[in-house]
């Protein structure tokens, strides 16, 4: 875990690819649930915000 946390301070592509990872997933998961409107309301974003974030994390070094 502590190496997770020191990659995301350092800047390092694997813990920041994963962590775009699982607002992707999470934002579709989102959009598919049918209980709650606030999830699906802002589920748009959430898989926006993790799109993008992929995009630019994807140029970081190893």
């Amino acid at each position: 875990m502590t190496d997770f946390f020191s990659g995301l301070a350092r800047l390092r592509r694997g813990p920041w690819e994963m962590l775009a990872t699982v607002l992707i997933a999470l934002g579709v998961v989102m959009l598919m649930q049918p209980f709650a409107m606030w999830a699906y309301t802002w589920s748009f974003i959430v898989t926006l915000v993790g799109t993008v974030m992929f995009i630019i994390v994807s140029h970081f070094p190893e």
